[in-house]
């Protein structure tokens, strides 16, 4: 459950390997949570935390590291990168909110923070703890099924179904703040044509007189999330990535002062102004559509003038510390509203937030990914779970066009074991993990036709293996465009293979002159332009 107290059951494991002499390793998935972790961690062992992340200077992390390798600090808290301090002794690994993609290196070389602080601890002959209110499917299919020795088993099953605050409020919730589930086609039908529900409006204006706070949680950043011609519909898109920039207000500050783009990519960061006329029909019908974090920050101060807001996403925290400054300023409560993105979800404990509201559930829901579903059920749920953390009691409005699908239905009630049935029913139907395992095998190149021969030519070779080796539990899907065909200037094609152990049809296979890895792991990928990926998070 969340605000269960995991982070005491991390602190008194850490306790008790301090006692037998050895140190701890603290994950947590984004620097954004990395200050709240540590500030508790350095209460019950001062003097002995160490901090490692990417936006530390050289000075800083060759400090850290000198002092890690020496055995003079006892705990390493941060993101992935924090698994490789050189420790002396582990004894323990915690990975902190294990379900998150952010444990996950993207790029080559691929790996999972989750999988291998596991793998660590083992050899270490150390305890891994993983700790989530909504842990992975294959996670939790692996610590309660028989079967999930195949996905590395020897895992326990260890559950908080209960709050820590008890008062009146939480007796009568169970311990949960109440879901108000605003259904948005309704709000249109009534003429409401605004960002927030009328019933968002209200609980907003009831918290500011109570001088309490509130959080509005949108995933998705900007003003307007794509720019198009009214004439003829032509949108405004990268010329890297063909994907629709989106509109920030802010833009970017020039070294004149002045602010110079308007419109940015979110995939590869290209800008530009934004258009006078339209490139394809001239016409100065240009306008903005959607809707982003700068929006929901715009209709507040519309809404609520006194209001005092701030403003927590990719945009706002470029600057060392930013993450740090935003969060102290709430915490102290110099800001009514915070309104943000995904990293408003992960772990904040705020007791002064009543409520939270969801202004658009269904954000990610639709991908043709899947694990979209899973996404989406996760952040819904953990955001949800930012209300309600004191006596003061809390609600959550969460706004969306479908509320009756079944992930808007137990997110809100945040019934994880409805949707871990489900889910898991249709991973069944569908032979994707925990039942089966991927591999992912991806083409970039700057031209179209290359990609996508190249694409077919590889496909045409796994067939052939596949039908050679006698494989048929192996299945081969696409060669196919990604969903984000280009990226950067370049284009992607994919194949997937699905199976129980897709990965060893191409161990010592040759890919136009390029063997791949004969390890246990081609989690490096290949040469010749071909990105392999094992058990990938996604497959967008």
């Amino acid at each position: 459950m969340t605000g269960s107290g995991k982070t005491e059951i991390y602190i008194r494991a850490a306790q008790e390997c301090i006692r037998r002499g050895k140190q701890s390793i603290i994950l947590v998935p984004e620097i954004a949570l990395t200050p709240q972790t540590v500030h508790r961690f350095l209460a019950r062992f001062p003097g002995q935390v160490g901090l490692v992340h990417s936006r530390l200077s050289e000075g800083e992390r060759y400090d850290t590291w000198r002092r890690a390798r020496l055995g003079q600090l006892k705990v390493i808290i941060g993101p992935r990168s924090a698994l490789f301090a050189p420790l002396p002794n582990v004894g323990l690994i915690v990975a902190d909110e294990c379900h998150d993609t952010s444990y996950y290196q993207s790029e080559p070389p691929f790996y999972n923070a989750v999988r291998t602080a596991q793998e660590y601890a083992r050899i270490c002959g150390g305890v891994c703890i993983l700790g989530s209110a909504t842990p992975t499917i294959q996670q939790r299919y692996q610590a309660s099924s028989p079967q999930g020795t195949e996905c590395g088993g020897g895992v326990r099953l260890l559950e908080l179904p209960k709050r820590i605050q008890t008062s009146e409020f939480s007796a009568n919730f169970g311990g949960l703040p109440p879901v108000s589930i605003i259904d948005m086609r309704e709000e249109l039908k009534s003429g409401n044509r605004g960002v927030f529900s009328q019933a968002l409006v209200d609980a907003l204006e009831e918290v500011l007189k109570k001088g309490q706070q509130a959080i509005l949680f949108l995933n998705r950043r900007g003003t307007a999330t794509y720019v198009f011609c009214r004439e003829c519909g032509t949108a405004v898109r990268c010329p890297r990535c063909d994907t629709p920039l989106t509109y920030h207000v802010e833009g970017q500050t020039s070294n004149i002062g002045r602010s110079t783009f308007d419109l940015r990519c979110h995939r590869c960061g290209y800008t530009r102004q934004m258009p006078k006329k339209c490139p394809v029909c001239g016409s100065d019908q240009i306008r903005q559509y959607g809707l982003g974090s700068e929006k929901v920050e715009a209709e507040v101060g519309a809404l609520f003038p006194s209001a005092r807001t701030l403003r927590w996403d990719w945009d706002t925290t470029r600057q060392k510390d930013s993450h740090e400054i935003i969060l102290s300023h709430f915490t102290a409560h110099r800001a009514d509203v915070l309104i943000g993105t995904q990293m408003l979800a992960k772990g904040l404990d705020l007791p002064l937030v009543t409520l939270v509201g969801i202004v658009l559930a269904d954000v990610g829901l639709n991908l043709p990914d899947p694990f979209a579903a899973e996404r989406t059920f996760d952040v819904l749920t953990q955001v949800s779970g930012r209300a309600g953390r004191s006596s003061l009691g809390g609600r959550v409005v969460l706004q969306t066009f479908q509320p009756e699908h079944y992930v808007i239905q137990a997110a809100a009630g945040q019934d994880y074991a409805a949707f871990y049935a489900r889910e898991l029913d249709y991973r069944r139907q569908l032979g994707y993990p925990p039942f089966n395992r991927l591999v992912r095998m991806e083409y970039r190149h700057v031209q179209a036709t290359k990609a996508e021969s190249e694409a077919q030519g590889l496909a045409a070779k796994l067939a052939k293996w596949i039908e050679s080796e006698d494989r048929r539990e192996t299945t081969l899907i696409g060669p196919a465009p990604c969903f984000f065909s280009r990226l950067n200037g370049l284009y992607r094609w994919q194949i997937i293979l699905r199976g129980p152990n897709p990965a060893s049809l191409l161990r010592g296979k040759d890919f136009e002159g390029a063997a791949l890895s004969s390890a246990p792991s081609l989690s490096r990928g290949a040469s010749k332009g071909w990105r392999v990926e094992v058990d990938p998070v996604s497959l967008l």
